[in-house]
């Protein structure tokens, strides 16, 4: 299915929070009408919410009945609704409880702390307070997932205080319920169980791994669509289309164009042997004929991977086109598509290993980064393999 941007004010085709579009079905006749969102639980899970708080947010809005079914995944808006008007509808949630109002980014997680649901943005730092005049606010601290809360109360104190560097959960037998970070902690853990996501370590902060430092903060917000212009914000410009998205945009308008008219524009733009651009390069170019389309390109892709962080961002560009873009022609495909790139001779073998240790969210959700890295696992053991007997010709 295809992706659209999370934020569908931003244009860019490269901005890198995606979702899918809702998809619905209309069941019943007169007043018994009901329209049923087929993928709530997708596009909720890509903006890491619980599908309760969207489809009860459009019965706040509408004016309706809603059903909220988790356990058989089925989420029903009373009344004929077609699905652009509930898209629409599904902007305002995001505006109102996914989005960082102060960097306009996704990268948010819901705290609940004394009453009150704090919005704690893991691009820029920023924690504000949603908008608790709106309905479904009191919905969303009286409802947190009901099975996360009572996974989390059923831990050993100790091994709770262990994991997030802090006191006793505030609802366990001995907790006084007074210590405001147990709430973050409760918070915090039910959004990420909710979401399907997994506790991360906060270690392990090399270039494949989201780096939490204030400086890797730093240079994310100025990468971020912080200013409306997409997902290539530049040091250098104050506003405007930066020159990355005129270079993806340019690719796109001009598909397809001769090697020696992209490298000529990239010099033009003076993007040319930078790694964001190894990125857009991939999704500008390729489509779902990829694979045959790869030796034909070698030219324009020597002159663009020049070094270490141009082959990590063009493996970032590949996990974009092949598990956004073209996910159902092209994820199967994935170890053919490595290996084309080897067999050119454009990624170095330890840099294939690196990237296929972990999934990552650096380009794409993490979801998605497993999915295509799980796909690419035959090639990646080849690799391991013609490496590990390099390793024994050359200590014989």
């Amino acid at each position: 299915m295809a992706a659209i941007n999370v934020r569908r004010d931003v244009d860019d085709p490269f901005y890198r929070y995606k979702m899918e579009k809702l998809t619905v079905k209309v069941e019943g006749k007169g007043n018994g009408i009901k329209t049923v969102i087929t993928n709530m639980a997708e596009v909720s899970s890509q903006l890491s919410r619980p599908p309760s708080y969207p489809t009860k947010f459009f019965g706040c809005e509408l004016g309706t009945q809603v059903l909220i079914d988790d356990k058989n995944e089925r989420y029903i808006v009373n009344g004929n609704h077609a699905a652009h008007n509930l898209q629409n509808t599904l902007d305002g949630f995001i505006n109102k409880f996914v989005l960082c109002q102060s960097c306009k980014n996704p990268e948010t997680v819901i705290i609940i702390k004394k009453g009150e649901i704090l919005m704690d943005c893991k691009a820029c730092g920023a924690r504000n307070k949603a908008d608790m005049r709106h309905k479904l606010s009191p919905f969303i601290v009286k409802n947190p997932p009901a099975e996360a809360a009572k996974d989390l109360r059923k831990q050993p104190k100790d091994a709770t205080a262990q994991a997030n560097n802090t006191g006793e959960d505030a609802n366990s037998p001995g907790g006084d319920g007074d210590d405001d970070g147990d709430d973050d902690i409760i918070s915090q853990r039910i959004q990420k169980q909710a979401a399907g996501l997994k506790m991360e370590s906060k270690l392990a902060l090399e270039d494949w791994s989201e780096d939490t430092s204030e400086d890797a903060v730093a240079q994310r917000m100025k990468e971020l669509s912080v200013r409306g212009v997409g997902a290539f914000a530049d040091d250098d410009e104050e506003g405007g289309e930066n020159k990355y998205e005129k270079f993806g945009t340019w690719l796109l308008d001009h598909k397809p164009s001769t090697d020696d008219a992209i490298i000529d524009m990239a010099k033009e733009l003076g993007v040319l042997g930078k790694y964001k651009a190894c990125q857009v390069l991939v999704q500008g170019i390729f489509d779902e004929k990829i694979v045959t389309d790869l030796p034909k390109r070698a030219k324009v892709l020597k002159e663009f991977v020049v070094d270490e962080k141009c082959q990590k961002a063009t493996l970032g560009g590949i996990e974009r086109l092949v598990g956004i873009d073209f996910k159902d022609a092209l994820l199967q495909k994935i170890p053919t598509i490595l290996l084309k790139l080897y067999e050119l001779e454009i990624i170095e073998d330890d840099v294939y290993l690196e990237w296929g240790k972990k999934p990552s969210k650096r380009y794409v959700d993490r979801e998605v980064s497993k999915a295509v890295k799980e796909a690419a696992a035959p090639f990646l053991k080849w690799v391991e393999e013609a490496e590990e007997e390099s390793s024994e010709e050359e200590s014989d």
